[in-house]
């Protein structure tokens, strides 16, 4: 495993949208912050590092990247070591080849990816703040390294095996991708591709707040990342395994009685679908021994439409000191 530091004075956004090396990027929208990429297994994993204090790593969810924290960054650095990555197959970060059984896509494959970068960073035990798929990476995570996971807040989500059990018309319309990426190579792959960014424009621009609390930067930010060489595909394998070999993980966690053991804090749009279709708190203490958790008054992505809120939410869970 290895890593290297990109130069200063160069923007990730003109990366996104001008295809320029992988290895000559930098996020404008993260002053202060220095971007990375770790050689992990079979991909590299991109992302920014700054602040100082207790290191925190946010997630991300689909179809975006670590800029859904550039709202909150700078105020998390001022208490934190904060640590912000794109999961493989999404924005800047590797998209390794699957499998039959989706089984790099796992959100166990996804989650050791994020454990490593925190481990070369010298962290083996962090704080976790996750969003939409990041957040389903992070319960994973949860599970499967919970000695190095102290406190995890998840973003509107519930979990995926609850979701896919209750699933009803409702539920079905407003997260008509779930089941539509899930469909077998090349339908999905072949459609989006055709227009990457018609997709994020539709999905992100199809929820309660349309597409005004994006950053026009960032959003053709996505539009770019989705158009890259492999990024399709790796998205509709992300949740392919979310509908098939993570649910045989989350039944087998389930069976065996192991739970989430850290503090987990669960915060959902009032405004979205989990409110809507779901008991979020209830669904949570099935799988997790220490729940608590509220709506905030927004839409499903949070860090954009309620960030001041989510950050206030932060600092209290993870009980930061500032530096």
């Amino acid at each position: 495993m290895f890593a290297w530091a990109i130069p200063p004075g160069l923007d990730t956004l003109r990366f996104y949208n001008a295809g320029i090396p992988n290895d000559t990027r930098d996020a404008m929208a993260f002053d202060n912050f220095t971007p990375f990429r770790v050689a992990v297994g079979d991909v590299d994993i991109f992302g920014v590092k700054g602040g100082a204090g207790p290191p925190l790593l946010l997630l991300h969810g689909h179809p975006q990247s670590h800029l859904i924290w550039q709202n909150c960054a700078a105020q998390l650095a001022e208490h934190f070591t904060v640590i912000a990555t794109d999961l493989r197959g999404y924005g800047a970060s590797g998209k390794p080849p699957s499998d039959d059984k989706h089984t790099p896509y796992s959100k166990r494959v996804m989650a050791a990816d994020q454990v490593a970068v925190m481990r070369h960073f010298g962290f083996e035990r962090f704080l976790v703040c996750a969003h939409d798929r990041g957040a389903r990476v992070a319960h994973r995570m949860a599970l499967d390294h919970a000695d190095a996971v102290e406190r995890l807040m998840l973003l509107d989500i519930a979990p995926t095996l609850a979701m896919y059990e209750s699933t009803d018309r409702t539920f079905a319309t407003a997260y008509f991708h779930w089941f539509f990426l899930i469909q077998p190579d090349p339908l999905p792959e072949t459609l989006i591709g055709a227009n990457p960014a018609a997709y994020v424009d539709a999905v992100m621009g199809g929820r309660h707040s349309g597409l005004a609390p994006f950053d026009p930067a960032s959003l053709a930010a996505y539009r770019s990342a989705l158009a890259q060489p492999g990024a399709v595909h790796a998205m509709c394998e992300d949740y392919r395994a979310s509908a098939s070999i993570d649910l045989e993980h989350d039944r087998a966690d389930i069976e065996r009685g192991h739970k989430i053991g850290c503090p987990l804090r669960v915060l959902w749009g009032d405004k979205g679908v989990i409110e809507k279709c779901f008991d979020a708190l209830e669904e949570w203490r099935h799988v997790a021994r220490d729940v608590s958790g509220r709506p905030l008054s927004c839409g499903h992505y949070i860090p954009e439409e309620a960030s001041d809120e989510l950050v206030a939410e932060m600092l209290s869970f993870f009980e930061a000191v500032e530096q």
